[in-house]
């Protein structure tokens, strides 16, 4: 951490908006005019759009993050947690990853820390549920279900194949709809190389307790979505929620129940909750209340953007809120970083405003749907061209030309090339083996008993001669 005389614009979070408005900070500002530190426990930002197609291995996933550091130049990124920010002295204190927690003062305030699972005290889920918010969940998730099926085709237990080869989603969102329908075609694609394995074999389930799925792309191609998924052997429940999950038992509270080896978690997001220990306005909802501008109310030095803001949604008119969604997070970035910039010239404040222009899904290889909004006239897409517009919105929207480019060469490649089915999951315990073998050798028994025996006679031999 550097000290400096120089204004410091302190970016709580690295994420999407963190990022970006950290880019428009330092493109808009003067040399040396200020000091931008980005705070965040990861080193890296995450797009996570793309977090389905890693966990089916479409993209590699060190495609989907891009490292802080490298493109954030000119910027102080402290790997930490801001743990708690005290408005009167305009002080944060910071969290490191290593040592003792430190003070960090600031003059001009973002918080951009996102979302995090929206969670149910459900019996079971913490234990056994799997998250779709990072990376790192979705490459956990890849393995794991190529393991279940190494599983499956390595035992003649009845029971152990059934649990091993039933897959339960709960969220039928766009998280949920896309993580299933891209899991469902690796694992179609993967069996083929089992023998004892068929897809026939498998039980997919998805569970909302909406009436409806895909919600963000309107009811009709919501419909197809789940007619699609339906007709690939997909069962999907609506109206209908998980009541319990202990030891991987699925309890549904339409009365179904079922042994499964992996339960995915993809209902919903909430803001995170480190934002009540800010001392900022929260709305409802525990999102941080802002105004047009996304200055936070009653304040002129604090902004937030993205899914742990309310921002109002100037076009769709009176008391309609900004969804959190990658579309606004990315604008909203970069107004946030003008205004932070205008705030500390004392130049006047612009609003946010922006109209949707729809929403993309892919339901696995060349199927998706898409609602694309063109002045007032809305465009309904489905299947491979909807797919085509899913990837060419996503691989354009990605941060920096380095990660556009590997994204576009990974889809390229798996055009000519067979989608790899080879499970890591070592990888969650990379030092099992080194430790089993290098830890020290237990004596043998026998070896044992012969030498206490030898001790006995030894201490007998001791008395008489004492004796």
């Amino acid at each position: 951490m550097s000290t400096t005389e120089r204004p410091r614009i302190l970016v709580v979070g690295g994420g999407y908006v963190g990022l970006y408005a950290a880019r428009r900070i330092m493109k808009k500002m003067r040399y040396g005019e200020a000091t931008v530190t980005v705070v965040d426990p990861r080193s890296y930002m995450t797009y996570q759009p793309f977090l389905p197609e890693t966990a089916a291995g479409s993209i590699s996933p060190r495609h989907v993050v891009v490292p802080l550091r490298r493109v954030l130049p000119g910027v102080e990124v402290l790997t930490g947690r801001v743990a708690t920010i005290d408005q009167d002295r305009k002080v944060a204190s910071v969290e490191p990853l290593v040592g003792e927690s430190y003070e960090l003062p600031f003059d001009y305030l973002v918080i951009a820390l996102g979302a995090v699972s929206r969670t149910f005290p459900i019996p079971g889920l913490a234990e056994n549920g799997i998250g779709m918010k990072g990376v790192e969940e979705a490459i956990g998730l890849r393995n794991h279900v190529l393991e279940q099926l190494d599983k499956a085709d390595s035992t003649t237990d009845e029971e152990i194949r059934r649990k091993a080869l039933t897959f339960v989603f709960v969220g039928g969102g766009f998280a949920g709809a896309e993580t299933i329908g891209e899991v469902e075609d690796m694992a179609r694609d993967a069996a083929r190389y089992y023998p004892n394995v068929k897809r026939e074999d498998m039980r997919f389930i998805l569970v909302d307790a909406a009436d409806k799925i895909l919600p963000e792309v309107g009811p009709q191609l919501g419909k197809w979505g789940l007619e699609h998924l339906q007709e690939r052997g997909i069962e999907v429940y609506l109206g209908t929620s998980m009541k319990s999950c202990v030891d991987k038992h699925v309890v549904l509270a339409n009365g179904l129940e079922v042994d499964a080896s992996t339960i995915v978690w993809t209902a919903g997001v909430k803001p995170n909750p480190a934002l009540t220990k800010f001392g900022l306005p929260l709305g409802p909802r525990g999102h941080v209340d802002t105004a047009p501008t996304l200055q936070v109310q009653g304040t002129d030095y604090i902004w937030a953007a993205g899914d742990n803001a309310q921002v109002p949604d100037l076009a769709g008119g009176e008391g309609a809120w900004c969804p959190p969604n990658a579309q606004h997070a990315l604008r909203q970035a970069k107004v946030l970083g003008d205004n932070v910039v205008s705030g500390m010239r004392g130049f006047p404040q612009q609003d946010y405003k922006h109209a949707n222009k729809g929403a993309v899904a892919g339901l696995g290889l060349h199927k998706g749907v898409a609602m694309i909004v063109v002045g007032k006239t809305k465009i309904k897409l489905k299947g491979r061209l909807a797919w085509y517009m899913h990837r060419g919105y996503h691989g354009l929207a990605v941060p920096t030309w380095n990660r556009k480019i590997r994204v576009f060469a990974d889809w390229t490649l798996g055009m000519f090339l067979k989608r790899e089915v080879v499970s890591l999951g070592a990888i969650e315990n990379p030092r099992e083996e080194f430790y089993e073998a290098a830890r020290p050798i237990p004596a043998p028994v026998a070896a044992e008993k012969r030498t206490e025996g030898t001790a006995s006679k030894g201490a007998a031999g001791a008395e008489k001669v004492a004796s």
